[in-house]
């Protein structure tokens, strides 16, 4: 007999499918030679510092740094009560070891997920027991029927894993010495009254600097002025075409008296055609997604998705045998899985309108060992779903588009660029025009991507036209857009590397940076790091528009352990984390420099001046009624993200957003006097807004109902 365990109940039903195992008892399947038994993730975790010491219990400067001499671990703690087992875990956890010790049991296989976190999930529960049975890991990418019959045939010592251990534990243990003694310092030092602590984390800081970066650079925008010139020209057949004016390469100019000057000498001239160009341009087919990719597709084109649901549903189809591991940094797929990946099309192209067109081809654009990092892209299995959610539906799609578009005829366009100069000497510039044509859809097919094509006429080299219209607008320079979930995933996944590079082709430094390990987070952590930011109110979201909130742009620019916010340092840690796994760096170096890393981070915030970063209240204070509800006459009360009507519960809907984007456009943020006054006098006078172009002025807003609708509208007008 050999005892299985899996991560989780439905991977231990899947493993007794695939070995065509019936017989179900409490807490585990056994037949034919196997018993399956199961975990729910961690079913251990690491000993709290009061666990090792009593004096620990209360937080007090002079108790830290605390590093133990070894760690150890506990049953989990119940969620709701963290100085409780979970008595589910515990239950579990005295069936697995039962049955491990059980007399006609010669082995154990964990089958837990195969990476860093999968692996200490079961060598946790297993060596905890110190049993001297063998144990063996058996390593899968999908939970099929066949992958796991020759999963099983192909076990592996699972001694031949203790570099992907020493990763998985070393990972644990720095962030249990850094989160637990810098957390606790934190919170003794920077906070006022008792409350939720002043999380700090490895991952937590730098991803938050990453979003104060960008509120920074936005915030600190000067808008510029440009100009530009523009052209209409008619050919001899009366065909029209626009060009825009370029001089040594710039169609930007800072100043608008020379481009009016020229516009002035274009009326009623003719002008000649000095160049064209046409280029046959190929359009490849996105890469195939790893996580972050899925991520960020899935969240800016679907409304109310975050990165840790897209993992949530990704994990789910993953456990319903649908789709291969999810959690991998990686876009093309191992060169051995091509005959997979061939019986995969078959079954997944069949019946498409444009079946004959998705032909199998083993290209190094899909397959290619040099661009997978321990787990390959994510596909599809060779399952189809019977039943899937709506949610699970949309993921699938993506997931199974983005595969088959792999294999469908390369997209093709022509694009032409006509060149014309007036036909006046003192015009030193020309006019360039650009056109577009598809001409092969392509992959496009599938998704149904509309191409903008742009017509030009059909001209030649030395011929004459006619310019018609000429027109210098005016424009403004737009500030960077604030990060979304996909932009800051982006970021994360290569340390900031790269990431200012189009969308499309990843460049070759953020791949090296990608498959190195030099990153923020793993992919799997990532998700779950940008919602604890919203969680504990580091961050808050504006639409799709991650912000830093009051108390998480103190803590950037107060906490003095400034590498913990540096992409470098965490990159490098990360990174030592891969070389860890790959045997080229040891746990016991790395642990000594975290030890010593934390405290010396100790010491400098003790030795900090004092500030306070977080205040946090006692009891729960009477909202002051800032005046009456103009829609039903009720106080209006100041709330976390507005001022509104405190009789919401029964429907009424009048609210000033504290993010409103009205008053988000001018600069300002609503105030208490402001909505003080509006509500009493009907208007205030706000001082220091901000135009487009940047200059300041003052103006009185009203905020008033539109007809016919509950919704209430701003109206300005300027001051004398």
């Amino acid at each position: 007999m050999q005892v299985i365990i899996a991560e989780k109940p439905s991977v231990a039903k899947n493993i007794a499918d695939a070995l065509k195992v019936r017989t179900k008892k409490e807490g585990y399947f056994e037949g034919n030679g196997y018993i399956i038994t199961w975990a729910f993730g961690h079913l251990l975790q690491l000993y709290d510092a009061k666990d090792y010491d009593e004096k620990l219990t209360r937080w007090s400067m002079e108790n830290f740094p605390f590093i133990p001499s070894h760690f150890r671990y506990k049953v989990k703690s119940d969620p709701r009560n963290r100085d409780k087992e979970d008595l589910g875990a515990k239950k579990q956890l005295k069936i697995i070891y039962s049955l491990i010790k059980r007399n006609d049991v010669e082995a154990v296989i964990s089958a837990c997920d195969y990476d860093r976190e999968g692996q200490i999930i079961g060598d946790t529960i297993i060596y905890n027991l110190k049993s001297q049975k063998k144990v063996y890991r058996l390593l899968l990418n999908e939970w099929t029927p066949e992958e796991v019959v020759k999963g099983l045939k192909n076990i592996k010592p699972n001694m031949e894993m203790k570099p992907l251990q020493d990763a998985g534990l070393s990972r644990q243990w720095a962030d249990w010495l850094i989160g637990i003694n810098l957390t606790s310092v934190a919170t003794l030092k920077y906070q006022k009254g008792r409350g939720q602590a002043l999380n700090i984390g490895r991952v937590l800081l730098p991803t938050l600097k990453i979003i104060y970066d960008r509120d920074k650079e936005i915030e600190n925008f000067v808008p510029e002025d440009y100009y530009k010139l523009t052209a209409a020209f008619k050919t001899q057949d009366g065909q029209e075409y626009e060009g825009t004016y370029f001089e040594e390469g710039q169609e930007k100019f800072k100043s608008k008296e020379p481009l009016e000057l020229i516009e002035k000498a274009l009326a009623n001239q003719s002008a000649t055609i000095i160049d064209k160009k046409i280029e046959r341009k190929k359009e490849f087919p996105p890469y195939l997604f790893n996580l972050s990719n899925l991520q960020g597709y899935i969240t800016s084109k679907y409304k109310g998705w975050t990165s840790d649901k897209v993992l949530k549903v990704a994990q789910s189809l993953y456990e319903k045998k649908l789709i291969t591991y999810p959690r991998t940094a990686s876009i093309a797929l191992e060169e051995s899985l091509a005959g997979k990946a061939a019986k995969v099309l078959d079954v997944l192209k069949k019946g498409l309108p444009f079946e004959a067109e998705i032909k199998f081809q083993k290209t190094k654009r899909i397959f290619n060992n040099d661009k997978v990092e321990s787990h390959s892209a994510i596909i599809p299995t060779y399952l189809v779903p019977k039943s899937l959610t709506k949610d699970e539906e949309i993921v699938y799609t993506a997931i199974k588009n983005r595969f088959i578009i792999q294999f469908m005829p390369i997209a093709e366009f022509e694009e032409t660029k006509i060149t014309t100069k007036a036909n006046i000497s003192e015009i030193k510039g020309m006019f360039i025009s650009k056109g577009k044509v598809q001409t092969i859809v392509g992959w496009k097919k599938l998704e149904n991507i509309e191409s903008k094509d742009t017509l030009l006429p059909a001209v030649a080299i030395d011929e004459q036209v006619d310019i018609i219209k000429q027109n210098v607008s005016s424009h403004v320079t737009k500030p960077p857009k604030p990060h979304i979930e996909k932009t800051l995933l982006r970021v994360m996944e290569t340390c900031g590397k790269g990431s200012k590079g189009g969308e499309s082709e990843e460049g070759e430094e953020m791949l090296a940076s990608i498959l190195s390990g030099y990153s923020i987070g793993t992919p799997a952590t990532r998700a779950e790091t940008i919602k604890k930011l919203k969680d504990i109110g580091y961050i808050t979201t504006q639409n799709k528009n991650l912000i830093c909130t009051e108390l998480g742009r103190k803590l950037v620019e107060t906490f003095p352990v400034k590498e913990l916010f540096d992409l470098e340092f965490t990159g490098r840690l990360e990174k030592t984390l891969s070389d860890i796994e790959k045997q080229s760096f040891t746990k016991e170096s790395f642990l000594n420099a975290i030890s010593d890393f934390t405290s010396k981070a100790v010491e400098k915030i003790k030795s900090d001046q004092e500030v306070v970063i977080s205040e946090v209240s006692k009891g729960k204070k009477r909202a002051e009624i800032l005046g009456k509800c103009p829609l039903c006459g009720h106080g209006i009360i100041e709330g976390q993200k507005g001022f509104g009507c405190s009789n919401w519960k029964n429907g009424c809907k009048f609210v000033i957003w504290k993010n409103d984007k009205f008053l988000a456009a001018l600069k300002k943020k609503p105030t208490k006097t402001m909505v003080k006054a509006l509500l009493k006098n009907g208007s205030a006078v706000v001082k220091g807004l901000t135009s487009k172009k940047g200059n300041k002025f003052d103006a009185r807003l009203r905020y008033v109902q539109n007809k016919d609708q509950p919704y209430f509208s701003w109206e300005m007008e300027f001051l004398k």
